[in-house]
């Protein structure tokens, strides 16, 4: 009786098991999602369709198709899951994996927080990394598929709807754009398309995706309610900075501020240096919560943030260097918010999104089992970007197609966190989520995609 061939499972098929197991996982232990207060008011203004402007726009918007389809955010938080799980499985199937080590990279990397829990919570941050990677991840496949038109431009359209997603999310996200266009450009001289069809095809994917940024903003911006939104949010970055210059230099002349309203001056110069923290913009609200709505204190304020910026640059250049080491660095990582489980909001956009509050023993057991990371390289956006760099450089150096449009990844999460110099008022983890889901991402392509030195055949003896 003839023996049955033994089946092997390819190192490259078990990787992708694993990653959509580790999917698998992280719905099952996280389902329904966890929700913050943030989440909660982006969730209640797209149920009634109204939106604050405070947020992107574009969240509010998906979260009320979501919970059209079903009551609450379990759709979007499957989306997001997807997004991010299916965009590691197309790297990791990008190489060839002749190795184990691509199954157990997945298997190791599925048990920290950025895999397990963060793709479940509701975060703008989670959509923008998961769009991001997700973009590029379509990028890599077109150039692998690039002499294939039928493959080519479906996975070039996929990369500018992604894209331009993840512009639409962040409000310093829309990097991804040009970086995207050059990996573009440089993937198309590297097979040969002639220099002119290059530049067409660059500027073409760049002016498609702006239109269809600008044109989806504008969109959207007619469900806004009328409120300051991002012009709040720009006066808030200006008063934290203005209150870190005082205590950085108690002397400095704030000279706008005594001509317009010195009240507001004094309050600088002496409630807010009481409650001010590096770490975080909230504890400023008690000096400041009666500015909302005043347009002559916003003007002043603006007008003498950017009298610091020109005659104090170098007082500037701490104020921004100590905000961007508190998100980059996070030196007290119980200072800043490292994860966020369960559901908790304002009690009002509760009762509108419909929701109760949440802390189920999952939750808790989760969030702690995400805490016991704080303070390690697990948890440091220092760490990744080292481990990015070094991904960056050979990945330049080997220049292989798909090599261009995973460089890229890790080029556009890098920018995009070095965004941060100029823009941090607060040190949560999740600000820099993309920059650590890219690196990720990439050590995987790079573990899938090695080239391992095949064994050399053994010699048989010559006849004798």
């Amino acid at each position: 009786m003839a023996a049955r061939p033994q089946t092997r499972v390819s190192p490259r098929l078990a990787a992708t098991g694993v990653i959509v197991a580790a999917a698998a996982i992280s719905l099952a232990l996280n389902f329904p999602g966890h929700l913050s207060y943030d989440s909660v008011v982006q969730l209640s203004e797209g149920r009634t369709g109204v939106y604050s402007g405070e947020h992107p726009p574009v969240m509010s918007w998906l979260l009320g198709l979501a919970d059209a389809l079903n009551h609450g955010a379990a759709v979007f938080v499957a989306f997001d899951i997807a997004l991010i799980y299916v965009a590691l499985a197309a790297l990791v199937r990008l190489g060839s994996a002749r190795s184990w080590l691509p199954a157990i990279l997945a298997a190791l990397l599925a048990l920290t927080p950025q895999l397990l829990i963060y793709p479940a919570i509701v975060w703008k941050d989670v959509l923008f990394a998961g769009a991001s990677i997700a973009g590029y991840a379509c990028l890599a496949w077109a150039a692998r598929r690039w002499s294939t038109p039928i493959w080519r431009w479906p996975l070039l359209a996929g990369t500018l709807s992604l894209l331009s997603l993840a512009a639409l999310t962040r409000q310093n996200g829309a990097i991804v754009l040009p970086i995207a266009a050059v990996a573009l450009i440089w993937i198309a001289l590297k097979v040969g398309v002639s220099a002119r069809r290059v530049a067409i095809q660059g500027l073409t994917f760049l002016a498609a995706s702006s239109v269809i940024v600008l044109a989806s903003s504008a969109a959207l911006a007619t469900r806004l309610d009328g409120s300051a939104g991002l012009s709040s949010a720009w006066e808030t970055l200006q008063l934290y900075d203005l209150t870190s210059a005082v205590v950085r230099q108690p002397d400095v002349d704030l000279p706008v501020l005594r001509a317009r309203d010195p009240g507001l001056e004094t309050t600088i110069r002496t409630r807010a240096v009481t409650v001010y923290s590096p770490a975080r913009v909230d504890t400023l609200e008690p000096a400041f919560g009666d500015l909302d709505g005043n347009d002559a204190a916003a003007h002043a304020v603006g007008a003498q943030w950017r009298d610091l910026i020109f005659h104090h640059p170098w007082l500037y250049l701490r104020v921004r260097a100590a905000a961007f080491d508190w998100v980059f660095l996070t030196p007290r990582p119980a200072d800043c918010g490292l994860i966020e489980t369960g559901v908790d909001g304002p009690a009002e956009e509760m009762r509108l999104a419909g929701l109760k509050p949440r802390q189920t023993a999952m939750d808790n057991a989760l969030g702690d089992y995400a805490l016991r990371f704080a303070g390690t390289p697990v948890f440091s956006h220092g760490a990744y970007a080292v481990v990015g760099l070094a991904l960056l450089v050979w990945l330049l150096g080997r220049r292989r197609p798909a090599d261009l449009a995973v460089a890229a990844i890790l080029a556009s999460a890098m920018t995009f966190a070095a965004s941060f110099a100029l823009i941090s008022i607060a040190c949560d983890y999740r600000y820099l989520y993309d920059l650590d889901l890219s690196v990720i991402a990439a050590a995987l392509y790079a573990a899938a995609s090695l080239e391992w030195p095949r064994a050399a055949a053994p010699i048989e003896p010559a006849p004798k």
